[in-house]
């Protein structure tokens, strides 16, 4: 991990977003260091966050080098950033853990490991029910 990783990721807090708030800062286009910054603290790999987004790894990096996300990409990271913000809350503040439990398969959804269902809306909604269901204690 090279330097501006690490510091993205000691100095890096996501927050979390109401729905309204994510519309419209996925209407003006994310800054593309919140793509290094979620990358770097969740252990991701680009290519990993390029099935994330929904784009191509080439169109990331291009994207990252003018600096700003398209509406799209932006909304699918904001997705990721309070999926993040609620999982660290979960796991007190354990990046290293949540990352671990996104690759974690679990029976419960088909034994597919969480990451793999982030290439989807409705998949980011399955994973933030999981980490509900965790934060009250149930486990089932």
């Amino acid at each position: 991990m090279d330097d501006m990783a690490i510091a993205a990721k000691t100095s890096y807090q996501p927050q979390r977003f109401t729905a309204f708030s994510i519309i419209e800062q996925a209407r003006q286009g994310v800054g593309a260091q919140r793509v290094d910054q979620l990358t770097a603290l969740l252990g991701l790999s680009l290519k990993e966050m390029a099935q994330i987004l929904q784009i191509a790894e080439r169109t990331l990096h291009r994207l990252r080098r003018e600096g700003r996300l398209d509406n799209l990409s932006s909304e699918r990271l904001l997705l990721l950033e309070n999926l993040t913000a609620h999982g660290l809350e979960v796991f007190d503040d354990r990046a290293d853990a949540l990352a671990n439990w996104l690759r974690y398969p679990l029976r419960e959804l088909n034994g597919q490991a969480l990451l793999q269902l982030l290439n989807t809306i409705s998949g980011f909604g399955l994973v933030d029910d999981v980490l509900t269901r965790i934060e009250h204690g149930v486990y089932s």
